[in-house]
């Protein structure tokens, strides 16, 4: 469907989101709820085992060389997501004096729409921020994309009619009929884009279109491997993600005589290369909050030790050679937490709430009640449950974590903080009631705690995030509770004519906030313009990869 080229914001064919506010009452609640529903019936209804109806292409780009682009987490705040869209969108890319042209093919890598999957989020925070981007184009860049966690939460569905029926989005044209698609790339070059659906397994009908498109492949050819999820940074504690690139590549890529010589993907939102027998990149910055890199690990064993693989690979250490942000940026812009009342102000609420039904269960229990030990119980009972709720809380979210000891401790201290806060609130309320007017105690009770309470609760949460992510509990917390819409990324890639793999990470320190409608009025031109400069510039400088492994197996 053509939209028209619009005039004033107002007449936009969709509407501009703000980022996601992951720690307000709403976005907790709903996501929680997709995320169990989408477990369970993604075990019994998995859309995977449907998709065996459907086309089974195996793509192609011919060419003698090819420029492509990859990306991941997109669809969030349009600050963030517009102006990564842009950059991808415009004929070329200006970086240290380097001209580099626009993709001919833009690889999604997961997660394209937050907080969780419907037609009208994808037409709002995705859809219609890159058709603003590139309304319309002679080339046609082409467009794939690979669902995450997020994409799952509605079953696929609206990932599927968004991307795999084969309809423009401005002027980048879907082409793939799957959740997972095979790209054959000029010079012996493969992209495999690989659905694994929460880290489970590879379904049936997925492996048989692989194993199809790998009667293609020759001895020497090289593989670009693209999951949801970066399992190699994850493999110390859950070895299971990785045993299935293992399988995978045991399964479908050595069988022909090839090799994975990059492994791409997104789902956390930073810059991370690691490098060894082949690169291992995480690029998740196409507009999602801004995840951590202090707490990334420096070397990791593959495969790790423990492993379902019968005949695992010879142990290799992969190394963490460049992040961004930086270590020490990604330290320093942890502390920004304490904003957590102002960033998410429904949380503040929503603390202030619990708050006010702890002090009053606990101002009933301090209260002298006749009636013998069963009437004191009876009294003390509401306080009672909502104390165990509080730590069940605590515990249940510090289990949000990756495995390890740290998660029930911390849980404990953090329930126990905001029963202490809670307990001397009420003993101040019980102790006013003796010495005023009941209505001064009231009013006092009201608004003390909902402007005062509440916020220093809200504020123990922060402290707690802060302190509990040194030791890795709830780190991911504490980044998406601050919603940080700058440090950006994205890759462009280009494959030279000698057969080699130049690979360029693009960081944006900081997105546009304010735009203006385009008065280029040319069909191809884009809607929206940054008022002002939007700067993007190279992370690193990667020594181009071989097809072929060289000596060290780079």
């Amino acid at each position: 469907m053509a939209h028209a080229q619009p005039r004033k914001m107002s007449e936009l064919s969709f509407q501009r989101q703000d980022p996601v506010r992951w720690l307000m009452p709403p976005v907790l609640v709903t996501t929680g709820i997709k995320s169990v529903l989408a477990g369970i019936f993604g075990s019994y209804a998995d859309k995977r085992e449907l998709q065996r109806g459907l086309p089974s292409t195996v793509h192609s780009c011919d060419g003698e060389e090819l420029w492509f682009d990859f990306v991941a987490d997109v669809g969030d705040g349009f600050n963030a997501t517009f102006s990564i869209a842009s950059l991808l969108a415009a004929p070329e890319l200006r970086l240290d004096e380097k001209t580099l042209p626009r993709g001919r093919i833009l690889i999604m890598g997961g997660d394209e729409v937050y907080p969780s999957a419907s037609a009208e989020a994808y037409e709002d925070r995705t859809k219609g921020p890159y058709r603003a981007a590139l309304p319309a184009a002679e080339d046609h860049p082409r467009l794939f994309a690979l669902p995450g966690n997020h994409d799952w939460y509605d079953g696929l569905t609206s990932f599927l009619r968004t991307f795999a029926q084969q309809r423009n989005i401005g002027g980048w044209q879907t082409e793939q009929s799957r959740s997972y698609f095979a790209i054959e790339l000029p010079q012996r070059w493969w992209l495999f884009a690989v659905d694994t659906q929460f880290d489970q397994y590879i379904d049936g009908p997925q492996l048989e279109y692989f194993r199809e498109a790998a009667k293609n492949l020759r001895e020497g050819d090289a593989v670009i491997l693209c999951t949801p999820v970066p399992t190699w940074a994850h493999a110390p504690e859950n070895y299971r993600g990785y045993d299935i690139i293992q399988f995978f590549e045991h399964e479908i890529v050595r069988p022909a005589g090839a090799v994975i010589r990059v492994m791409l993907s997104g789902d956390s939102h930073h810059y991370a290369r690691y490098e060894g027998t082949c690169q291992r990149i995480t690029c998740g910055g196409g507009g999602a909050y801004l995840s951590a890199t202090h707490r990334l690990h420096k070397t990791i064993e593959l495969p790790p030790k423990e492993t379902r693989i019968p005949e695992p690979d010879p142990v290799e250490t992969i190394v963490l050679r460049e992040t961004y942000p930086s270590e020490a940026e990604s330290k320093s812009l942890a502390n920004g937490i304490f904003r957590l009342p102002w960033t998410n102000p429904g949380f503040w609420g929503l603390t202030a709430v619990l708050q006010t039904v702890l002090a009053l269960f606990l101002q009933i229990g301090l209260t002298v009640h006749p009636g013998g030990a069963f009437g004191e119980i009876s009294v003390w009972a509401p306080a009672v449950f909502m104390i165990v709720l509080v730590v069940l809380m605590g515990v249940l979210f510090a289990r949000y974590s990756p495995p390890g000891g740290a998660r029930t401790a911390a849980g404990l201290i953090h329930a126990a903080a905001h029963l202490v806060l809670a307990g001397l609130w009420a003993w101040f309320l019980f102790w006013l009631n003796g010495h005023a007017d009941g209505w001064v105690t009231g009013v006092v009770g009201i608004v003390g705690t909902f402007a005062v309470i509440g916020f220093l609760d809200a504020e123990i949460v922060a402290l707690y995030l802060l302190l509990a992510s040194r030791w890795g509990v709830n780190l991911n917390e504490a980044f998406a509770g601050q919603s940080i819409q700058d440090y950006k990324s994205f890759l462009r890639m280009h494959i030279t004519t000698g057969g080699d793999l130049e690979i360029f990470p693009v960081k944006v320190p900081r997105v546009c906030r304010d735009w203006k409608i385009n008065e280029d009025r040319s069909p191809g031109a884009p809607w929206i313009v940054p008022q002002g400069e939007l700067k993007a510039e190279l992370i690193e400088k990667i020594t181009p990869v071989t097809r072929v492994p060289t000596a060290g197996g780079r």
